[in-house]
């Protein structure tokens, strides 16, 4: 084996090393990474019967209210991702949710699907002051719009200090595309068990369905024993356990 040869072959070496190093130093770390480190939510292990139901893109005159008195008829909390512009026009739905006890928490302003991190600090200050303004709380919970989401924009919101709260794969409702009640209420009843986060959509469009949905689920699974939280609550609850563990 010739010098040159030897040459070549660490060369080739080095430069499949550089690249394959700059695969790991920049892909995103995943679910499992983002458990351990409690920065991100998907739903918990418990054995406890909790189930938090989360709403997105609200606050709307028609459709939040109406899910807020099922809400308040059935004695259960949600958590309600706001968009702030949204809760501009809105602030009695806002304010309202509030003081039933449910908790707010920011889809950022504008619902932006790309968005660079400084674009997404803005969009979080923006929603954190309206909130504020309206009700006194601030949110320390964000989902992505759409669950899109990297590395960068974890970091960003974790900086800004938010946990980030995705929901259950197997709970997503996909209301938003009016898949027929039925379909919704069988893909919440069929998947549910102790732990769970079900998406659903009180904005963006008409969320009929969804109320539709509601109408037979929360009775349904109160039946069954559960008790709906909110997403804090959740985690409150997966804290205790592992403090007697």
């Amino acid at each position: 084996m010739t010098r040159k040869y030897i040459l070549f072959l660490t060369l080739c070496f080095l430069i499949i090393s550089v690249f394959f190093t700059g695969l790991i130093t920049y892909a995103d770390k995943g679910r499992p990474y983002y458990e351990e480190t409690g920065e991100v939510v998907w739903d918990i292990n418990t054995k406890d019967k909790i189930i938090a139901l989360t709403f997105d893109d609200g606050p709307h005159p028609k459709y939040t209210a109406a899910i807020l008195d099922l809400l308040a008829k059935y004695d259960a909390k949600a958590t309600f991702f706001i968009i702030g512009k949204n809760a501009e026009k809105y602030p009695d739905l806002v304010l309202r949710s509030y003081s039933e006890g449910h908790e707010l928490a920011n889809h950022t302003y504008s619902h932006p699907f790309k968005a660079s991190v400084a674009e997404l600090h803005a969009q979080l200050r923006k929603t954190k002051e309206i909130i504020y303004g309206i009700t006194g709380f601030s949110p320390v919970l964000f989902r992505p719009v759409g669950g899109n989401y990297n590395d960068q924009m974890i970091n960003a919101a974790v900086k800004d200090g938010y946990k980030v709260v995705m929901w259950s794969w197997h709970q997503d409702t996909q209301d938003w595309k009016q898949p027929g009640v039925n379909r919704i209420v069988q893909k919440v009843m069929k998947g549910s068990k102790p732990g769970d986060v079900i998406l659903f959509h009180d904005g963006g469009g008409d969320r009929m369905q969804t109320i539709k949905a509601l109408e037979e689920i929360l009775p349904e699974l109160k039946e069954q024993g559960y008790t709906f939280v909110t997403i804090s609550e959740l985690i409150k609850s997966k804290q205790q356990q592992e403090k007697v563990q």
